[in-house]
């Protein structure tokens, strides 16, 4: 799986997630770049992600992800 689409599928997720159809992640994309992303939305945002791509982060992997480029690193490796 190329880089192009891991961030193909998780701008779909985050769209279905947060309800957004404007939302277009990058490897830079934070917590404070999208509305609404609290704590509580992070949760449902991560199990959505290891649905859609089978794979299920750990709770140290979770915890050091800043951004969504360390999400795609990880995804990457997962796959």
């Amino acid at each position: 799986m190329t880089r192009d689409e891991i961030y193909a599928r998780l701008n779909e997720v985050f769209r279905d997630v947060f309800d957004n159809q404007d939302i277009k992640v990058s490897s830079s994309t934070t917590a404070k770049d999208i509305e609404g992303w609290d704590s509580l939305i992070h949760i449902s945002l991560l199990s959505a992600i290891e649905a859609e791509f089978d794979m299920e982060f750990s709770m140290g992997e979770a915890v050091k992800m800043k951004n969504v480029g360390d999400m795609v690193a990880i995804i990457e490796r997962e796959a």
